[in-house]
This record gives C-alpha cells, sequence and structure tokens, in this order.
C-alpha cells in the first residue's frame, strides 16, 4: 500500500509519524469499490492488548519461537510479542511504519514488502487486521501462501485472521447480489485518504474460512478455525506439512 514515490505516498506511514509526534489532527478516510467511505482511527493502530479484539488477542498467545509480524504497522503486536520474550521481528512496506516501530522500542524491523523477503527458519508468521488482504485476489492466494510457507520451519505456523464479507451483498428479500467483474465476492479495491493526499487503488481480499482452507491445502498446509469474532471475522491457524 505504500510505495516510495509521489504518485503513491506512505499514507500509513505518515498518520502513525503524525500520531507519534503528537501531530494527530484527522483519520485516514478509506474509499472502497463496495462500500461508503469509512475511516481508520489512527489512534487505534496504537492501541494496547487489553483494547485487541478477541482474534488478535488469541494469536497473540498462540505465537511462539521465532515470530515475523508481517504488515507490523505501528508495532503493537511486535511489542507485545517481544515483551513476553519472543524473538520477534516487524516487517512493513511502509518506511513511516517502521520507523514508529522503532521509535516505540520494537528491537528487530525491517522494511519489505513480504513477497521480496526471503529469511526462513521461523516457527510464526503473524497476518493480523484481515492478514488476507495482502494476497490481494483469490488467484494469488495460493502464491502468497506458498512463499510464506517457504519462510517457515516443517511444522512452522501461520496465524491470520480475515472476514467472511458475504454479508454486504445480502438483499432486504434474502437474496445476494454479485459483483460479474470479480472472481470471489470477497476481492475489494480501496484507496486511502490523509491529510489531502490520496494512494493508488490497491486490491484487498477478504477470505471464508472455507476458500482459506481450500487455497491452504493447496500451498501444503492444513488449517484450523481458532476462533470467531463478533462480526463474521475469525482467527485460522495454518500448519506447514512435511509432505
Amino acid at each position: 500500500m505504500a510505495e516510495k514515490d509521489s504518485q503513491n505516498p506512505d499514507i500509513f506511514g505518515q498518520a502513525l509519524l503524525d500520531f507519534y509526534n503528537e501531530n494527530y489532527t484527522e483519520d485516514i478516510t478509506v474509499i472502497s469499490s463496495l462500500t461508503e467511505d469509512d475511516e481508520i482511527p489512527v489512534p487505534y493502530l496504537f492501541r494496547s492488548y487489553e483494547e485487541m479484539p478477541l482474534v488478535e488477542q488469541e494469536a497473540l498467545e498462540l505465537a511462539q519461537g521465532k515470530t515475523l509480524d508481517i504488515g507490523a504497522c505501528a508495532g503493537s503486536h511486535s511489542l507485545y510479542l517481544q515483551d513476553k520474550g519472543i524473538d520477534v521481528l516487524a516487517l512493513d512496506i511502509s518506511e513511516g511504519a517502521i520507523e514508529v516501530c522503532k521509535n516505540r522500542g520494537v528491537k528487530n524491523t525491517v522494511v519489505s514488502d513480504v513477497l521480496d523477503y526471503d529469511e526462513n527458519g521461523y516457527d510464526t508468521l503473524l497476518l493480523m487486521m484481515n492478514g488476507t488482504g495482502i494476497f490481494q485476489t483469490l488467484k494469488n492466494t495460493e502464491g502468497y501462501l506458498s512463499h510464506l510457507r517457504s519462510l517457515l520451519k516443517p511444522g512452522g505456523q501461520i496465524l491470520v485472521d480475515s472476514s467472511d464479507i458475504a454479508f454486504m451483498y445480502e438483499e432486504e428479500d434474502g437474496s445476494y447480489w454479485r459483483d460479474a467483474s470479480r472472481d470471489y465476492y470477497g476481492e475489494v479495491t480501496f484507496k486511502i485518504q490523509y491529510k489531502e493526499q490520496t494512494s493508488l487503488a490497491f486490491d484487498w481480499l477478504y477470505l471464508d474460512y472455507k476458500t482459506l482452507k481450500t487455497e491452504a491445502k493447496k500451498a501444503g498446509f492444513t488449517c484450523e478455525k481458532i476462533c470467531d469474532g463478533p462480526h463474521y471475522d475469525f482467527l485460522a491457524r495454518l500448519i506447514k506439512t512435511t509432505s
């Protein structure tokens, strides 16, 4: 979402830096292909463990061993794991986000797209805040999962949350409409705005659990649902198979 040129500004990074440096004056606006504009409150990105939803708390309790926090944002998950004594590396494509992670005390960080990152030997990969979003589209999912698999030790785990957004297509009569231009109903296109800057459009993927399990099996994982959240969201654990 955050590239290093003026055409696609590091919006999350700038918003995080502004909040950290006490220059917070507005939130991030999300422009969606599916719904009306929404906002991401910047303070929420700095939430404590107690302020996190159940699916995130459960994931943090299951994380173990050498851990990669993918899409670390302001570092809230990394800091919690670090305080527990877990060897965690915060990864984000946003330079501003990683600067904030460092300023907040995250010891190990890297600025990178996860597909460009190839250090392996991890016990846990953490993908939170609708972690399946980084796959972008359903057809990309197996490829992303295969790359993530290469980063894991045998028996290593991916902890990922997502949401089944089928409810957003339901009509008043109980029927469902579908966007014929999409391969899968969980594919959404977003732009984000902050302080008069707007990102380029990017694809984001919401996967239902059944589809995630199918894609995980293709990529060499077993998959189990750990828990459901209060609004069609869930946490899943993918385990790297030995075959």
